[in-house]
Protein backbone atom coordinates (compact mmCIF):
# COMPACT_ATOMS: atom_id res chain seq x y z
CA UNK A 1 0.00 0.00 0.00
CA UNK A 2 1.47 3.76 -0.59
CA UNK A 3 2.45 5.67 2.17
CA UNK A 4 -0.33 8.83 2.56
CA UNK A 5 -1.24 11.58 5.07
CA UNK A 6 -4.28 12.58 4.24
CA UNK A 7 -7.22 15.24 6.24
CA UNK A 8 -9.13 12.84 8.10
CA UNK A 9 -12.35 11.71 6.84
CA UNK A 10 -15.89 13.42 7.99
CA UNK A 11 -16.64 12.46 11.28
CA UNK A 12 -13.55 11.40 12.01
CA UNK A 13 -10.54 12.74 13.78
CA UNK A 14 -7.94 10.33 13.89
CA UNK A 15 -7.64 7.57 11.24
CA UNK A 16 -4.57 4.85 10.72
CA UNK A 17 -5.37 2.39 7.78
CA UNK A 18 -2.49 -0.51 7.82
CA UNK A 19 -0.20 1.92 8.96
CA UNK A 20 3.33 0.03 9.20
CA UNK A 21 6.69 1.20 10.89
CA UNK A 22 10.33 -0.20 10.07
CA UNK A 23 12.84 1.34 11.21
CA UNK A 24 16.21 1.94 9.05
CA UNK A 25 18.47 -0.74 11.29
CA UNK A 26 15.38 -2.98 10.11
CA UNK A 27 13.68 -3.05 13.26
CA UNK A 28 9.94 -3.70 12.85
CA UNK A 29 7.75 -1.44 15.04
CA UNK A 30 4.20 -1.98 13.38
CA UNK A 31 2.15 -3.51 11.44
CA UNK A 32 -0.98 -2.93 9.54
CA UNK A 33 -2.63 -0.86 12.42
CA UNK A 34 -5.91 0.05 12.11
CA UNK A 35 -8.21 1.75 14.31
CA UNK A 36 -10.03 5.34 14.13
CA UNK A 37 -11.18 8.25 16.61
CA UNK A 38 -14.15 10.57 16.31
CA UNK A 39 -14.56 13.40 17.69
CA UNK A 40 -15.53 13.48 21.38
CA UNK A 41 -14.04 9.84 21.19
CA UNK A 42 -11.94 8.83 24.38
CA UNK A 43 -9.64 5.77 22.93
CA UNK A 44 -6.81 4.18 24.57
CA UNK A 45 -4.35 1.74 23.21
CA UNK A 46 -2.72 -0.83 26.08
CA UNK A 47 0.75 -3.21 25.22
CA UNK A 48 3.26 -4.91 26.19
CA UNK A 49 6.65 -2.70 26.55
CA UNK A 50 8.42 -2.14 23.39
CA UNK A 51 5.39 -2.68 21.76
CA UNK A 52 4.83 0.36 19.39
CA UNK A 53 2.04 2.54 21.54
CA UNK A 54 4.70 5.37 21.39
CA UNK A 55 5.25 4.78 17.71
CA UNK A 56 1.38 4.85 17.03
CA UNK A 57 1.55 8.54 18.48
CA UNK A 58 4.79 10.33 17.33
CA UNK A 59 3.01 9.15 13.82
CA UNK A 60 -0.30 10.30 14.94
CA UNK A 61 1.53 13.92 15.04
CA UNK A 62 4.26 13.95 12.44
CA UNK A 63 7.06 13.38 14.55
CA UNK A 64 7.79 9.90 12.27
CA UNK A 65 6.60 8.82 9.32
CA UNK A 66 4.84 5.59 8.58
CA UNK A 67 7.25 3.15 5.96
CA UNK A 68 3.50 1.71 4.66
CA UNK A 69 -0.31 3.00 4.96
CA UNK A 70 -2.31 5.94 5.37
CA UNK A 71 -2.81 8.15 8.05
CA UNK A 72 -5.73 11.01 8.10
CA UNK A 73 -5.65 14.00 10.67
CA UNK A 74 -5.49 17.43 11.35
CA UNK A 75 -2.21 17.89 12.49
CA UNK A 76 -2.40 22.21 12.67
CA UNK A 77 -3.80 22.06 16.26
CA UNK A 78 -2.80 18.90 17.27
CA UNK A 79 -2.34 18.85 20.92
CA UNK A 80 0.87 16.56 22.68
CA UNK A 81 1.36 15.48 26.06
CA UNK A 82 4.77 13.74 26.55
CA UNK A 83 5.66 10.77 29.35
CA UNK A 84 7.64 13.89 30.80
CA UNK A 85 6.18 17.73 31.66
CA UNK A 86 8.97 19.12 29.48
CA UNK A 87 8.94 22.53 31.40
CA UNK A 88 11.33 25.31 30.80
CA UNK A 89 13.17 25.26 34.71
CA UNK A 90 13.62 29.24 33.98
CA UNK A 91 10.37 29.81 33.32
CA UNK A 92 7.41 30.15 35.04
CA UNK A 93 3.63 28.70 35.59
CA UNK A 94 1.98 31.39 33.44
CA UNK A 95 5.09 32.17 31.02
CA UNK A 96 5.33 27.58 30.17
CA UNK A 97 1.61 27.51 29.83
CA UNK A 98 1.97 30.59 27.07
CA UNK A 99 4.76 28.80 25.63
CA UNK A 100 2.82 26.96 22.79
CA UNK A 101 0.40 30.10 22.04
CA UNK A 102 3.30 32.57 22.13
CA UNK A 103 4.92 29.98 19.56
CA UNK A 104 1.69 30.49 17.57
CA UNK A 105 2.34 33.97 17.43
CA UNK A 106 -0.86 34.40 19.28
CA UNK A 107 -1.30 38.12 20.36
CA UNK A 108 -0.12 38.73 24.22
CA UNK A 109 -3.62 39.94 25.86
CA UNK A 110 -5.40 36.94 24.21
CA UNK A 111 -2.37 34.71 25.24
CA UNK A 112 -2.24 35.49 28.82
CA UNK A 113 -6.21 35.12 28.85
CA UNK A 114 -6.24 31.90 27.63
CA UNK A 115 -2.96 30.78 29.43
CA UNK A 116 -5.09 32.11 32.89
CA UNK A 117 -8.08 29.83 31.93
CA UNK A 118 -6.04 26.89 31.11
CA UNK A 119 -4.56 27.17 34.11
CA UNK A 120 -7.72 27.84 35.94
CA UNK A 121 -9.08 24.71 34.35
CA UNK A 122 -6.31 22.49 35.75
CA UNK A 123 -6.39 23.15 39.14
CA UNK A 124 -3.35 25.41 39.33
CA UNK A 125 -5.02 28.99 40.42
CA UNK A 126 -2.27 30.37 42.24
CA UNK A 127 0.47 29.32 41.20
CA UNK A 128 1.28 31.29 38.02
CA UNK A 129 4.57 32.94 39.70
CA UNK A 130 6.15 29.46 40.60
CA UNK A 131 9.04 27.72 39.02
CA UNK A 132 8.63 23.99 38.10
CA UNK A 133 11.73 23.23 40.63
CA UNK A 134 8.94 24.37 43.25
CA UNK A 135 6.50 21.85 41.93
CA UNK A 136 5.31 17.96 42.73
CA UNK A 137 5.38 15.70 39.77
CA UNK A 138 1.62 16.15 39.42
CA UNK A 139 1.35 19.95 39.39
CA UNK A 140 4.25 19.59 36.26
CA UNK A 141 1.95 17.44 34.69
CA UNK A 142 -0.46 19.65 35.13
CA UNK A 143 1.28 23.02 33.62
CA UNK A 144 2.07 20.13 30.29
CA UNK A 145 -1.88 20.18 30.52
CA UNK A 146 -2.54 23.71 30.37
CA UNK A 147 0.24 24.45 28.27
CA UNK A 148 -1.43 22.30 25.54
CA UNK A 149 -5.25 23.48 26.21
CA UNK A 150 -4.23 27.30 25.36
CA UNK A 151 -5.02 25.87 21.51
CA UNK A 152 -7.76 24.32 22.24
CA UNK A 153 -6.66 20.93 20.03
CA UNK A 154 -9.42 18.97 18.44
CA UNK A 155 -7.35 16.17 19.01
CA UNK A 156 -5.25 15.55 22.28
CA UNK A 157 -2.43 12.55 21.89
CA UNK A 158 -1.10 11.59 25.37
CA UNK A 159 2.12 9.22 25.62
CA UNK A 160 1.66 7.85 29.12
CA UNK A 161 1.69 11.25 30.94
CA UNK A 162 1.03 10.09 34.24
CA UNK A 163 3.16 6.83 34.18
CA UNK A 164 5.70 8.81 36.95
CA UNK A 165 3.63 9.41 39.46
CA UNK A 166 2.40 7.78 42.86
CA UNK A 167 -1.12 5.92 42.39
CA UNK A 168 -3.37 8.45 44.53
CA UNK A 169 -1.83 11.44 42.21
CA UNK A 170 -2.31 9.51 38.96
CA UNK A 171 -6.06 8.76 40.07
CA UNK A 172 -6.41 12.46 40.45
CA UNK A 173 -5.12 13.47 37.27
CA UNK A 174 -7.43 10.34 35.67
CA UNK A 175 -10.16 12.25 36.80
CA UNK A 176 -9.00 16.07 36.02
CA UNK A 177 -8.34 14.74 32.46
CA UNK A 178 -11.61 13.10 32.33
CA UNK A 179 -13.27 16.70 33.53
CA UNK A 180 -11.11 18.45 30.85
CA UNK A 181 -12.55 16.04 28.05
CA UNK A 182 -16.17 16.36 29.24
CA UNK A 183 -15.84 20.06 29.19
CA UNK A 184 -13.34 20.43 25.64
CA UNK A 185 -14.82 17.51 24.00
CA UNK A 186 -11.79 16.73 21.99
CA UNK A 187 -10.95 13.60 20.47
CA UNK A 188 -8.41 11.70 22.54
CA UNK A 189 -5.78 9.10 21.87
CA UNK A 190 -3.97 8.05 25.13
CA UNK A 191 -1.04 5.52 25.85
CA UNK A 192 -0.69 3.70 29.21
CA UNK A 193 0.37 0.45 30.55
CA UNK A 194 -2.21 0.82 33.17
CA UNK A 195 -5.54 -1.23 32.11
CA UNK A 196 -7.75 0.30 35.43
CA UNK A 197 -6.58 4.39 33.84
CA UNK A 198 -7.28 2.77 30.15
CA UNK A 199 -10.83 1.77 31.35
CA UNK A 200 -11.54 4.95 33.78
CA UNK A 201 -10.80 7.52 30.99
CA UNK A 202 -11.94 5.54 27.51
CA UNK A 203 -15.22 4.82 25.44
CA UNK A 204 -12.53 2.49 23.92
CA UNK A 205 -9.54 0.46 24.40
CA UNK A 206 -7.24 -1.14 21.76
CA UNK A 207 -4.93 -3.92 23.44
CA UNK A 208 -1.96 -4.14 20.75
CA UNK A 209 0.62 -7.33 20.70
CA UNK A 210 4.32 -7.47 21.20
CA UNK A 211 6.12 -6.07 18.51
CA UNK A 212 5.48 -6.20 15.62
CA UNK A 213 2.60 -4.41 16.96
CA UNK A 214 -0.52 -4.61 15.71
CA UNK A 215 -4.06 -4.50 17.38
CA UNK A 216 -5.25 -7.95 18.22
CA UNK A 217 -8.21 -6.82 20.52
CA UNK A 218 -10.81 -4.04 21.57
CA UNK A 219 -12.98 -3.38 24.17
CA UNK A 220 -16.12 -1.09 23.93
CA UNK A 221 -16.37 0.88 27.68
CA UNK A 222 -20.08 0.82 28.11
CA UNK A 223 -19.95 3.38 31.14
CA UNK A 224 -21.42 6.85 30.29
CA UNK A 225 -19.71 9.87 31.28
CA UNK A 226 -19.82 11.74 34.00
CA UNK A 227 -17.72 8.91 35.60
CA UNK A 228 -17.32 8.93 39.37
CA UNK A 229 -14.41 7.94 40.91
CA UNK A 230 -16.21 5.32 42.69
CA UNK A 231 -16.77 3.53 39.11
CA UNK A 232 -13.27 1.73 40.32
CA UNK A 233 -15.09 -0.31 42.30
CA UNK A 234 -18.05 -1.22 40.27
CA UNK A 235 -17.75 -5.18 39.71
CA UNK A 236 -18.88 -4.21 35.72
CA UNK A 237 -15.68 -2.09 35.85
CA UNK A 238 -14.02 -5.24 37.50
CA UNK A 239 -14.62 -7.55 35.19
CA UNK A 240 -13.54 -5.45 31.66
CA UNK A 241 -10.13 -4.94 33.39
CA UNK A 242 -9.95 -8.60 33.50
CA UNK A 243 -10.99 -8.94 29.94
CA UNK A 244 -8.57 -6.68 28.99
CA UNK A 245 -6.09 -7.89 31.10
CA UNK A 246 -6.67 -11.65 29.77
CA UNK A 247 -6.15 -10.17 26.22
CA UNK A 248 -2.69 -8.61 27.21
CA UNK A 249 -1.59 -11.53 28.88
CA UNK A 250 -1.85 -13.22 25.59
CA UNK A 251 -0.50 -9.77 23.65
CA UNK A 252 2.49 -10.79 25.76
CA UNK A 253 2.43 -14.76 24.62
Amino acid sequence: MSMKNTPPAMGKALIFSNVGMRFPDGTEALRNVTFDVAPKEFVTIVGPSGCGKSTVLRIASGLLQQTTGQVSVDRERLGYVFQDATLMEWRTVQSNVELLAELQGMDGQERRQKAAEAIELVGLSGFENHYPKSLSGGMKMRVSLARTLTLKPPVFLFDEPFGAVDEITRERLNEETLRLFEREQFAGLFITHSISEAVFLSTRVHVMSARPGTLIATFDVPFSYPRSPDLRFDAAFGELSREISHALLEAHA
